[in-house]
């Protein structure tokens, strides 16, 4: 076979898989709106546990893989522990901890396992906001859980 013919047969190979979906890939409406369900039922027992001043509960939501990120002011972070000594001050004996809550959350199901999630996080100290800004969460969901990959805040 000369060289133009094994060029174009790969060529069609690529384009044929780049089109084919794997069944276990296949979102479906009721599957997608069962996991939007649970990944905000995630977002809410993250305020929760912030709000109960519980970091454990709080970084409980997250991976505990090595793999999983935050990105914030600090910069990227490795790792649930660099992500707990990143909020460890604020939930410290006596330590100041504004209340959180997240609005307008959307959630785009990737894969049956896969979510990207984006809301805008605010802290409040009474009725003054005193912090707001977006945060983008890929979720994985592991062992029938939603946990965050990867978080970035800013």
């Amino acid at each position: 076979m000369d060289r133009s013919r094994v060029v174009a047969a790969f060529a069609a190979l690529l384009v044929g898989c780049a089109h084919a979906t794997p069944s276990s890939s296949i979102v479906t409406p009721d599957a997608a709106r069962t996991a939007r369900t649970e990944i905000a039922a995630t977002f809410a027992h993250g305020a929760r546990a912030w709000n109960a001043g519980d970091l454990d509960d709080f970084l409980s939501d997250y991976s505990p893989d090595t793999g999983t990120t935050y990105i914030g002011r600090r910069g990227v972070l490795h790792g649930v522990e660099a992500i707990r000594g990143a909020y460890a001050s604020r939930f410290g004996p006596g330590a100041q901890r504004d209340s959180l809550h997240f609005e307008n959350l959307e959630i785009d199901v990737l894969a049956p396992d896969v979510a990207n999630a984006i809301a805008w996080y605010v802290l409040m100290r009474g009725d003054s906001v005193t912090a707001r800004g977006p945060t983008s969460l890929v979720m994985r969901k592991r062992d029938g859980r939603w946990r965050i990959a990867h978080d970035h805040s800013s």
